[in-house]
């Protein structure tokens, strides 16, 4: 476990964030089949926003000195929606990951969605890492969204811990993040891609804490249909250890086998 990476990126809607992952996955070189690849159901495609959550794992191996044995990490990344008709799929999925990507415009700041998510966010214990996205627009200032939503976080009665958030800066579409706010022409002459967030991840975000002696148990949050393989299920890995071949029991939430 002290390999993975379990993270959600979370933002308010038009403000990047699949774009993000596509830019995250392609450096990952996981091969995209097209341009915001995650949102891959039939309403999402026809109006170009994220629904459903979706769950896809991306190996790296981090540049700093964070992962200090040096091996790759396995992050796995939850794509989540950003309107807020979905936003108890935004909850649900929080409880899978054990760290959460904040995305936020430059020129709008967190928004209304923003402050519901990041609230469910805060009561799971998760430590926010703030993207600054669009900063490559004319009007994307300096210190305004960190400031708006270090204001956020104090009105959610954010510890300690999670009020010392990174700060990073994005463009989502030209696919960069950066540790400082500079000019465009800086960015371009220093050809910046997305490692400074899968760093940041990796040093920022924690390993799952579980029990690989106790008995094997597993939440499913996520049911799908796969056309070659049937029924699959995503969820968390509370304890426990399961290896291809093993055979598990199914129970309800009321500890029914199924």
């Amino acid at each position: 476990p002290r390999h993975t990476r379990n993270v959600a990126i979370i933002a308010h809607v038009d403000h990047g964030k699949t774009t993000l992952v596509d830019r995250i996955l392609k450096q990952c070189e996981v091969k995209l089949l097209s341009e915001r690849m995650m949102d891959s159901n039939a309403i999402e495609k026809e109006r170009g926003i994220t629904i459903l959550s979706k769950v896809t794992a991306v190996t790296f191996s981090p540049t700093t000195a964070a992962n200090d044995d040096k091996s790759a990490l396995l992050v796995n990344v939850v794509d989540t929606p950003g309107h807020a008709d979905f936003g108890g799929e935004v909850e649900r999925v929080l409880s899978m990951v054990d760290g959460a990507v904040l995305l936020v415009d430059a020129c709008e700041g967190p928004m209304t969605q923003t402050k519901f998510v990041v609230s469910k966010a805060l009561q799971y214990g998760l430590r926010p890492i703030l993207v600054v996205n669009k900063v490559d627009r004319d009007a994307a200032a300096e210190g305004v969204a960190e400031s708006a939503v270090f204001d956020l976080l104090m009105s959610l009665d954010a510890n300690d811990e999670q009020m010392d958030f990174p700060v990073l800066y994005a463009s989502a579409r030209e696919g960069w993040t950066s540790r400082t706010f500079s000019d465009r022409s800086v960015w371009k002459e220093k050809n910046l891609d997305v490692t400074a967030l899968l760093d940041t991840i990796a040093s920022h975000v924690p390993p799952p804490s579980v029990d690989v002696n106790a008995p094997f148990s597993f939440l499913v949050t996520m049911i799908s249909r796969d056309p070659f393989v049937g029924k699959v299920v995503t969820g968390k890995v509370h304890s426990g250890v399961a290896r291809v071949g093993d055979a598990v029991r199914v129970m309800d939430r009321d500890g029914n086998e199924r």
